[in-house]
């Protein structure tokens, strides 16, 4: 039932029990293997043991309690991927407060906006992003305004450099089930950036099934690229670890030619990965296959569906075995599977406590087999909130949230995700998969990467229309295209037109941009 009522503003009251799971999960790692690495930074060139995470998560608390931050005010973070943020992000949520983790790169122009909108207590900001005018932003926006700085064993510096002056012992945490644990942004490409809003409890109801979903041992060390400022990547390789006692393999960010040099050297056993990764693995080939890097368990993907050719093709190339997810903002991670669980072209099955049900238009669920929407929703009276520019709480769901995607669930109980309902295109009442059109055009030996896209048309309501890019140094030519279609579609799938760019445009977190095109495509052939 989708709603867009707007809720007071302001702090929300303590409901439910305690929330002790993040405390209690940081001591009993600390205690059972006090040397153990938990961060391993590559860009930093260092790590950061459970028993040293400990200690800083301690002094944060005392740091906190302190000033009189408490339940429910906020701590905004302008910072990328370092030991420094994932301490903040963990020990803020630990203690009990809200953290907000903004994305440095992807909301840029927002900042005074999202910082009004949060009316944080308090900023850290990381004071070498040149991107940052923390000298302006601070008279504009609300709160305290300190560097991140950097910790070291000894001599921290910026925010680390303060909290060092208080006692590196346990404080209770402040929180209940049904506070706000943390905001995260959306990217805003088509319109202003909103807060997605969790709760302790959706968060910390999240972690254990994930990392459970993943098979994950304190044994595991799990490389992570993606920004931190953002649920997927917080629960699946920050939270999960945690919970577990595993070591987080951190990176700054992607880099297709250091990716599997960072798995040899760091004895990666799990590589978090995307589709759009893979893709580039295919398209500029590394000399490297699992017989080389025996303890790699497996590959994930996720942020965007995989299409079947990809997956297939990078693993006859690499012999590695791909396991994809899926999640969504509001919820978290919906389904998570691992090298024995996956299976080819799905997610593999939905965490049990999600509820999740395939449904048409009326919201009737379909039988296994039939396309519907993803719907969900594991508590009773949960709303799925988030934060609009102005700093208002709206509620976008109660009790069951239709995600917008599209999927249909197998016999086995497997989901295959198909795409987003916005992006299915309707030609003369029939609908048509994106990414079905897309998965033919990959099977291209010379086709890098594909999106099909719906564009008006005054006789069938809309046509299909096709970019593809080409892999280096080789060419591409739409009669061919056509050709290769007309073989594997029947024809009212088949597009109308064929588009051939060096480069097809990505969102910021590697999804392919199909509402760029259809405005690119809009602008040069829209009037004809």
């Amino acid at each position: 039932m989708d709603t867009d009522t707007v809720t007071s503003k302001g702090t929300r009251n303590n409901k439910g029990a305690h929330e002790t799971n993040l405390r209690d999960w940081i001591a009993a790692n600390a205690e059972k293997h006090p040397n153990k690495v938990f961060i391993q930074s590559i860009d930093q060139k260092k790590a950061i043991t459970f028993s040293q995470f400990k200690s800083v998560c301690d002094q944060m608390a005392n740091y906190l309690q302190s000033k009189g931050i408490g339940p429910n005010d906020r701590v905004a973070m302008l910072s990328n991927n370092s030991i420094e943020h994932l301490c903040v992000y963990i020990g803020s949520m630990a203690y009990g407060v809200t953290v907000c983790t903004i994305h440095v790169e992807m909301n840029a122009v927002y900042f005074e906006q999202i910082l009004n909108a949060l009316q944080p207590k308090l900023t850290l900001f990381e004071d070498s992003e040149d991107r940052i005018d923390s000298a302006t932003l601070r008279i504009k926006t609300p709160g305290d305004w300190i560097k991140l700085g950097t910790w070291q064993p000894e001599s921290s510096t910026g925010f680390y450099g303060e909290i060092e002056k208080y006692p590196a012992s346990p404080v209770e945490p402040i929180s209940h089930w049904e506070d706000d644990a943390s905001i995260y942004y959306t990217s805003g490409t088509a319109s202003a950036p909103k807060g997605c809003i969790v709760s302790f409890r959706e968060l910390i109801e999240n972690t254990p099934p994930t990392a459970e979903g993943l098979a994950l041992t304190e044994n595991d060390r799990i490389l992570e690229f993606r920004a931190f400022n953002w649920i997927s990547a917080q629960v699946l390789s920050g939270l999960s670890p945690l919970s577990k006692g595993a070591t987080i393999i951190l990176a700054r960010k992607f880099s297709q030619s250091q990716y599997f040099e960072w798995i040899k050297e760091h004895k990666v056993t799990i590589g978090v990965c995307n589709p759009t990764g893979l893709a580039m693995f295919l398209n500029r080939p590394i000399d490297i296959h699992h017989d080389s890097i025996p303890h790699l368990r497996f590959m994930t993907s996720s942020s965007a569906p995989l299409l079947p050719e990809t997956w297939k093709q990078f693993e006859e190339k690499y012999g590695v075995p791909v396991a994809q997810g899926y999640g969504c903002s509001e919820i978290g991670w919906i389904a998570v599977s691992n090298e024995f669980t996956r299976k080819f072209g799905t997610v593999g099955k939905p965490l049990a406590y999600h509820k999740l049900t395939i449904v048409d238009g009326d919201g009737v669920g379909v039988p296994p087999g039939e396309i519907g929407e993803i719907e969900l929703g594991g508590f009773n009276n949960n709303a799925y909130r988030y934060l609009d520019e102005n700093g208002n709480e709206n509620i976008h769901a109660v009790d069951r949230l239709r995600t917008g995607d599209l999927g249909v669930m197998h016999e086995d109980g497997c989901i295959q995700v198909t795409g987003r309902a916005k992006d299915l295109i309707i030609r003369g009442g029939v609908n048509i998969s994106p990414a079905e059109v897309d998965n033919i055009l990959l099977q291209i030996p010379s086709v890098a990467e594909a999106a099909t896209i719906g564009v008006p048309d005054r006789i069938y309501g809309e046509e299909v229309v096709c970019y593809v890019a080409p892999k280096p140094n080789l060419s591409l030519v739409p009669k061919d295209i056509f050709e290769h279609c007309s073989d594997k579609l029947p024809e009212f799938r088949m597009p109308k037109q064929i588009i051939v760019q060096a480069e097809l445009p990505k969102t910021e977190r590697g999804k392919m941009n199909r509402l760029l095109l259809q405005e690119e495509w809009q602008k040069e052939f829209g009037s004809t």
